[in-house]
Order: C-alpha cells, then structure tokens, then sequence
C-alpha cells in the first residue's frame, strides 16, 4: 500500500479523497492554487503546498507545478479525482516516468476510451451496441449534410475528446447543422485542445443509464449496479439515483454485462463508468466511458455498501478485488442533489461570494459531502458545485422524503444556489412516479415559465 498520496484536485471530491486516504493509514499531500489558500481540503491534509494563481490553467491544469509539487514531498501516487487531469492520459504518461503511481487507468485506457470515436469503433467491433452515427472526425459541411442526412433528422454533433456538454448541439435540419458545426468545433477546441467532433443520431427522450465497474490487475472485473442520470441540464446532471426506476434485474444483468464486455474489450483497470442512452423501449446504446471516478458516485456506495475511492486506491497499488459478482447487492435506494451556486430563477446564473451563514443538514439517511464552511468563499475561477447531499432509504419513496427533509434543513446564506431547484424537482408528479428522460428538467422549466405568464 502507498505511504503518500498526492491530491491533484480541489475542493469536496479532494476531501473526500483525504478521507479514504486516512482510514487506509496514507498520508496525503494537498495541492491549491492562490484562490484556494483557505479551503478545506488544505486544512485537513498533511500537507499541503501551493502550486499556482487561481486560473486552473496556472494551477490545477499545470502539469509541471503538480509534478513538482509531487517530487518535493516525496509521494507514492497522485489521485486526480474527476475533472481537471483525470483523463489526461499525457500526464499519466508523466506521473508512470517519474515513478510516482497514477491512480485511474493505464494511459492506454484513457487514450482508446477517451476519443470518443474511437471508443464507438472499438465497442462496435466488441459488439455493444451504438448509436448511428459516425466513427471519424467530421471534415466539413458537405460531409456534415450527407452524414445527417443519411441517418436522419434529428443529430446530435459531439466533440471527439468532450465531456460535460461542452462541443455538443442538437440539429434538425441542414441550416441549423451548418450553423451549429463551427460553433461546437471552436467550443471543442477550446475546452478540450480537440476540434474534432463526430455526429450521431439524437434518441428522443432517452434516459441516461450508467453502469459502474472497478477492474484490477489480474483481469477480474465485477459491475456495482447502475445510476439514472436522466435528470440534467443542456448535458450537465444535476441529480443521480440507484437504481434506475426504469431498469428491472433482467435489464440489469444485460447492461451490467455489456459493461463487462466493454471493460475486457480494452484491458480496463481501474474505477470506471460505461455510459448507455436508454429509449422508450428499453433498447441500449453504448455512449462512452469514463475513466475516472464520477461526481454521483456516492449513490452506488449507499447502496452496495463499497466505498469507491478506497477500492480505487487498493487497485492502483496493486491489490485484487476481494469481492465478486454474487457479492453484490442493491440494498435500498439512493438520490444524490448536485447542490450548485446558481441562481436557477435567473438562468442557472453562477453565484460567487462569500458565505455568511451556514446549517447544514444532517439525521437517519442523509450524507454530506461539501467543502463549504461559514465564512467561505465560492470563487469565480472554478466549477459552481458546492455541496453534494445524498439519501438513502429502504426504497423509492422514503429515500425522497428523506431528501426532501435533507433540503428543508439545508440553508447558505446570501448565497442563491440549486436548493429550490431540486425541493421543485422532488414534489413534481411525473418525477415522483420516475416518469423521466434527459428533457424533463427542460420541460420542467417550461411548465413553469408558462404558469408564471
């Protein structure tokens, strides 16, 4: 096991990284950039060093700076959470030259499952089923047109290397595709350092079914359930539960076992996460992969009872799974709430400042996992993801109770945040009955602005 471990990353994933590190009995290293000299997670590390201004592109994206800062406190390993350089598969690289352990994947495993046409290519010829579209980087318009044209109206264009609904946009027609195809390369280019982007058939109110997995070394790989991630906004989620309301145990075998297939197809090591869109149907498509651990992974912990990060560290070290696939089971059900400092009544608009008043929630069912404190400043250079609030209940139905009480409880004040967001999406009808796809939250939203009119 690792004596030391690097943390390259902020905030409530870098805490909870601390946490896993010290039950373990690793020491751990904090990294923070100018803006985060404050933050918890440099209180509650053994150490901690700076590494940079409050840009990430000085900081946090600074391969260099963490490298440095891994060497001059001497770590075992970097963990790189989600985010920032998690799926750089070029620091990766980095980190295995310098002897310092990446915990994730190899870099091969990032670089086949990063691109995302890449990773469609190798599940078709794994034999999952993907969605229509293309398999190369779309070159220009004429090749755009005919593409769509071919499988239809509506498309979806993707940036090759993206993530987070950044380089995507629906089209419906020639005109808008045209328009659009620019406008997602530069947004590709610009997020990603990729202009490249693929286009696919767009599947009309799917939901969103991701299945997670942990592989280690010696070639055993189990699947830990599935999480609906239906509930999001223009592709950000904002809510996560296990399991899916709309998957049953025959459904789940299937996409547990297509999960497998996708891992071994590319000698997967490490946490990861294969995504599937879901239709009317129950028909599956292969979506991508994540190779990292995800934001929503608390809810998979609540209900198989295996914390994630722990067994992701065990891995990286060289440990086999001491579990298998029998051994798994959904115990209950849990929600996860993204809670963001967002004004949703303006937009989702980002809310920075200072915190100055502060309950948190807390009683039977209810876990926290936040890097807030009162007196805290949310600060304009980073994601708006403050807190993440998760229930956990013997079903359905009580573990929303449980989140609705969890909400009640919860107050940051001047702050406006996606509190009264997710007490709106918890008492709605169609929700309540897990009649959703990924354009409720939009159709949501539209209900109310036509009762406001």
């Amino acid at each position: 096991m690792f004596s030391k471990i690097l943390i390259a990353n902020r905030g409530e994933i870098a805490l909870r990284i601390i946490r896993a590190c010290r039950e373990l009995g690793i020491r751990t290293v904090a990294v923070f950039s100018e803006a985060d000299r404050n933050s918890l997670h440099v209180r509650f590390a053994d150490e901690a060093i700076c590494i940079g201004q409050a840009q990430s592109s000085s900081s946090y994206l600074s391969i260099p700076a963490i490298i440095s800062a891994a060497e001059i406190t001497d770590v075992d390993a970097i963990h790189p959470g989600y985010g920032f350089l998690a799926e750089n598969s070029h620091f990766a690289e980095i980190c295995e030259s310098c002897q310092i352990t990446f915990i994730g994947p190899t870099p091969e495993n990032i670089r086949l499952m990063g691109d995302k046409m890449v990773a469609r290519t190798n599940m078709q010829k794994a034999g999952l089923p993907i969605i229509p579209g293309t398999t190369s980087a779309i070159k220009n318009k004429e090749e755009a047109i005919k593409t769509a044209r071919k499988i239809g109206y509506p498309v979806i264009i993707k940036a090759a290397a993206g993530g987070g609904g950044k380089g995507m946009r629906i089209c419906h027609n020639d005109i808008s595709l045209i328009s659009n195809l620019m406008i997602a390369q530069q947004e590709a280019e610009a997020n990603f350092g990729n202009s490249n982007v693929y286009i696919e058939k767009y599947i009309e109110k799917p939901r969103h079914i991701e299945i997670q997995i942990l592989a280690d070394k010696f070639g055993h790989i189990v699947h830990l359930g599935e999480r609906d991630c239906s509930i999001q906004r223009r592709h950000q989620k904002l809510l996560e539960e296990s399991p899916s309301p709309a998957v049953d145990q025959k459904l789940r075998k299937r996409l547990g076992e297509a999960a497998i297939k996708a891992a071994k197809t590319v000698n997967y090591v490490s946490t990861g996460t294969i995504e599937f869109l879901l239709d009317s149907t129950h028909n599956f498509y292969f979506m991508e992969m994540n190779t990292r651990i995800q934001v929503e992974h608390p809810v998979t912990e609540m209900v198989t009872g295996i914390d994630l990060i722990k067994e992701q560290i065990k891995i990286a070290a060289g440990e086999k799974i001491h579990f298998n696939q029998d051994d798994i089971k959904i115990n209950g059900c849990a929600i996860e709430c993204r809670i963001n400092a967002e004004d949703f009544e303006n937009n989702f608009m980002p809310c920075p400042g200072k915190i100055e008043s502060l309950i948190l929630p807390g009683g039977p069912g209810l876990r926290l996992d936040t890097h807030i404190y009162s007196g805290y400043e949310i600060s304009p250079h980073y994601d708006s993801l403050v807190a993440k609030i998760i229930a956990h209940g013997a079903n359905r139905q009580e573990t929303i109770k449980i989140m609705q009480r969890g909400l009640t409880e919860f107050n940051i004040a001047p702050i406006k945040t996606t509190i009264a967001f997710h007490q709106k999406l918890l008492s709605h009808p169609a929700f309540l009955k897990g009649d959703i796809s990924t354009h409720f939250v939009q159709e949501m939203l539209e209900e109310k602005k036509v009762k406001e009119e």
